[in-house]
């Protein structure tokens, strides 16, 4: 399988640039480890990269779109047609991580993974894998091999991203119902029970939210996805837009370029990239811990922590696309203090 062999390429990180990276840092007149995760953050893209000498000037957020048929269950407060109008606007500038993106020079690469019914525009990259999945409640919510299809194609829409010169990648996605299709791929990764993995969403009342913890439980219960092969999950409760993340967190790995993770389905994402190769987990950069109640508890599965605690929970890489900020800052830092010998100062120490 050609997933297999593209896997194998992904080598250990650079611990000698981590180190030159950490010096630098240390070198900087300002209390040691004072920038806290942002230091860690430049030195993990060090190390990705192989050079101290970091640089990210160049940077999109991919938002990968499609449907989900468990909306059928009566999931969400909206039905799919929303899916394929956000796209529409993404296309044209105008939706919230558009704005957000234009103060960090991020260039928005909306992707029609499988949105239902939908034609194409200007402006949104056509890898459909189908017409939106299946409703997992009845079976699989794709085969197989449109989950690999969709893991292969967010490969793709990575080394793309490099060939042209892209530094850092953000990740967001837009499909209505994913955050139900998370759940149950969360729930099943890490063997924790459907309440514990589902939130509101787009602002569930109790009555609908116990609706959905109840469509998790039994989508996993009518596919017994195995917890051990992150593909077979998500082919059997997942979504394309959420395969197709994972295809990028391991495209960005193969291709040594840093990745954000978003929010909740994101980070489900990036696990079962993780749980694929746990090599690619030195490419991901947390960003945002999400409102819904299982972020965190994703997060902590990656091993990653998080910067911003906003209670955020738009999606479209929204989350991403802030933490750009924060890093560029960090990086002006970075590139720019000046160094305790220039100040006349006596270093710091570590005590």
């Amino acid at each position: 399988m050609e997933l297999c062999k593209l896997i194998k390429r992904i080598g250990p990180t650079d611990e000698a640039a981590r180190a030159a990276a950490r010096a630098r840092w240390n070198a900087c007149a300002k209390p040691l480890g004072s920038l806290g995760l942002l230091e860690t953050a430049i030195e993990d893209i060090a190390a990705l990269t192989g050079s101290a000498d970091v640089s990210v000037h160049k940077r999109a957020v991919l938002v990968l779109c499609a449907d989900n048929g468990v909306v059928r269950q009566g999931v969400t407060q909206t039905d799919s047609s929303v899916t394929a109008a956000v796209a529409r606007q993404l296309a044209l500038g105008r939706t919230s991580v558009c704005r957000m993106a234009e103060l960090v020079r991020c260039r928005v690469v909306p992707v029609d993974m499988g949105i239902a019914d939908f034609d194409g525009c200007d402006g949104v990259l056509d890898r459909r894998v189908g017409n939106g999945t299946s409703d997992f409640t009845e079976g699989p919510a794709m085969t197989r091999h449109q989950a690999e299809c969709a893991i292969m194609a967010g490969i793709s829409l990575a080394r793309d991203e490099s060939a042209r010169g892209t530094q850092l990648i953000a990740t967001g996605e837009m499909g209505i119902g994913n955050t139900t299709t998370a759940a149950a791929v969360a729930s099943v990764l890490l063997e924790r029970p459907a309440e514990e993995m589902t939130g509101r969403g787009a602002g569930l009342s109790d009555a609908a939210l116990a609706r959905k913890i109840e469509v998790v439980r039994r989508g996993v219960a009518c596919n017994a996805p195995d917890p051990a092969d992150p593909v077979d999950v998500l082919a059997k409760v997942g979504g394309y837009d959420l395969a197709g993340l994972c295809g990028v967190f391991l495209g960005c790995a193969l291709c040594r370029v840093p990745v954000f993770i978003d929010g909740f389905p994101s980070a489900v994402a990036a696990l079962c990239a993780y749980r694929i190769c746990p090599a690619a987990g030195a490419a991901m950069l947390a960003s945002h811990v999400s409102a819904e109640p299982a972020g965190a508890l994703v997060l902590s599965a990656l091993g990653k922590r998080a910067p911003i605690h906003a209670e955020m929970r738009l999606g479209e890489g929204t989350g991403a696309v802030a933490a750009i900020s924060l890093l560029d800052m960090a990086l002006a830092v970075y590139n720019g203090a000046y160094t305790f010998a220039e100040g006349g100062i006596e270093p710091y120490t570590p005590q």
